[in-house]
């Protein structure tokens, strides 16, 4: 099977739903002329045009503003934010308007609008650049929130979000885009809400996505040469999200820890550690364990970025807490 980078999954997704639905444009900064910013739009001007590719300044509530109203008039477009950090400024747009229209007008409009961003940290791009902030979208109704792991996920599930009848949130994380992995040639389409088991195990449950899943991976090699064999469960979306995968994986370990690299106060793990606690309490052997990005903005200098953000020995030590 074919390798792909992670960059070139989301332009071949894009390069395949263009061609397959003449409703599909894309529009963002740099996204036509230069290929974007982390090349994943590269090509595809020259391959659709102009038209189809639209270039625009710097102006993130008016990106998202057009592609609202070009959704509602029957289009399907895909807007890229250069970071989700710069999407704070076009925040009204997205909870005040796209997650909650088709709810205004009684189901009779739907949104297909996918707004693809780049996020998370590990790249010295500094406070202003480097935030994990999915909690802030999973907490509002109405848009549906996509974190892939892989270059084959992304392919699958980028796919799907095109082809969604309601407004989605694509997050990709800058340091996934240079990773490889086998994507079929063939179409596929990955469906939303079902998780995936990244490795089996029968000692603890590790919930992750995004890098964290890569993380979490290094944890549980490093782990099993203690005895401890740990589940890995990527999510793919958080909303909507695959609690059932979740809880059965628990319920065969009754131990979990959920690793993310947002802030952990009131984030997407608190959430989930508060749900599988309220479904399995009597099932489980020790308390849920939360492992996220220290509680401050992420600083620029490479040793506090790294003491900031969680890593694999961090999600060892919370699995060591639970399990020794």
């Amino acid at each position: 099977m074919p390798e792909l980078r992670y960059y070139e999954a989301v332009q071949r997704a894009l390069a395949e739903e263009m061609a397959r639905d003449e409703r599909v444009f894309i529009l963002g900064e740099d996204v036509g002329l230069v290929g974007g910013t982390f090349r994943a739009t590269e090509g595809l001007m020259a391959e659709f045009g102009a038209r189809r590719v639209r270039d625009t300044p710097i102006a993130e509530a008016a990106i998202i503003g057009v592609a609202i109203g070009a959704a509602m008039t029957g289009l399907r477009p895909v807007a890229e934010l250069m970071t989700l950090n710069f999407g704070i400024v076009a925040m009204d747009q997205i909870i005040n308007h796209a997650s909650k229209i088709s709810y205004m007008f009684g189901g009779q409009v739907h949104l297909p609008l996918v707004i693809r961003a780049a996020a998370g940290g590990g790249t010295q791009k500094g406070a202003q650049h480097s935030h994990s902030i999915e909690s802030w979208f999973v907490n509002a109704p109405g848009i549906r929130v996509v974190l892939p792991s892989t270059p084959y996920d992304l392919k699958g599930l980028l796919k799907t979000a095109i082809r969604c009848d309601d407004p989605v949130l694509f997050i990709e994380h800058e340091m996934l885009y240079n990773t490889k992995g086998e994507v079929p040639d063939e179409e596929y389409l990955l469906p939303f809400g079902v998780a995936d088991i990244k490795r089996p195990g029968r000692d603890v449950t590790i919930v992750a996505w995004s890098k964290m899943v890569h993380e979490a991976l290094k944890a549980a090699e490093l782990l099993a040469a203690e005895g401890i064999e740990a589940e890995v469960v990527d999510p793919r979306t958080l909303d909507p999200l695959d609690l059932d995968t979740i809880l059965a994986s628990v319920m065969r370990t009754r131990r979990a820890v959920v690793a993310e690299e947002g802030w952990r106060k009131v984030g997407v793990g608190a959430e989930i550690s508060s749900q599988i606690q309220e479904a399995l309490f009597y099932e489980l052997e020790a308390p849920v364990q939360r492992v996220g990005a220290a509680n401050v903005p992420t600083p620029y200098a490479s040793n506090l970025e790294r003491l900031a953000l969680p890593d694999a020995q961090r999600i060892v030590d919370a699995v060591l807490k639970i399990t020794l």
